[in-house]
């Protein structure tokens, strides 16, 4: 199966890439600004501003090092997809590896949202950084998919 894949350095400690990963505020300084739920580990995230809504099972959570979702609502190509990011040092840097794996096909929307995790995770790393991201919908629009 093909898995999207992104490496992200960010200038800051990994606990506070990691609180932006794993709060509501967090994601909607880098995502989207319409989120609820509960980011804790066996928590549901739900994302209503993204067509049709996205609803995220909080799979793993390890402070500093792993954030881990299913995606358990949304598009018909997520469904059953993981989205991990997976954090360590170097020098300066907390690294973000991010995956959305478990595709069953590489797509044209899989190009698409390629495209769309890689603008988010500069809004990541914005907001860790300056303390202002991105999140949709202030983000680039690079098609009708948005």
């Amino acid at each position: 199966m093909p898995d999207i894949l992104h490496r992200v350095g960010v200038v800051a400690a990994p606990d506070a890439v990691y609180t932006a990963l794993t709060t509501i505020d967090g994601l909607t300084g880098w995502w989207t600004d319409d989120a609820t739920g509960d980011a804790s580990a066996g928590g549901v995230i739900r994302f209503s501003s993204i067509p049709g809504g996205l609803d995220l099972k909080v799979l793993d959570t390890r402070p500093g090092e792993l954030v881990r979702w299913e995606v358990v609502q949304g598009p018909k190509e997520w469904i059953g997809t993981h989205i991990v990011f997976g954090l360590s040092t170097s020098g300066d840097y907390t690294i973000v590896l991010f995956k959305h794996e478990g595709w069953r096909e590489a797509a044209e929307f899989m190009h698409h949202c390629s495209t769309k995790w890689a603008i988010y995770m500069i809004s990541l790393k914005k907001l860790v950084e300056t303390g202002k991201g991105d999140p949709a919908p202030h983000d680039y629009t690079i098609s009708d998919w948005n």
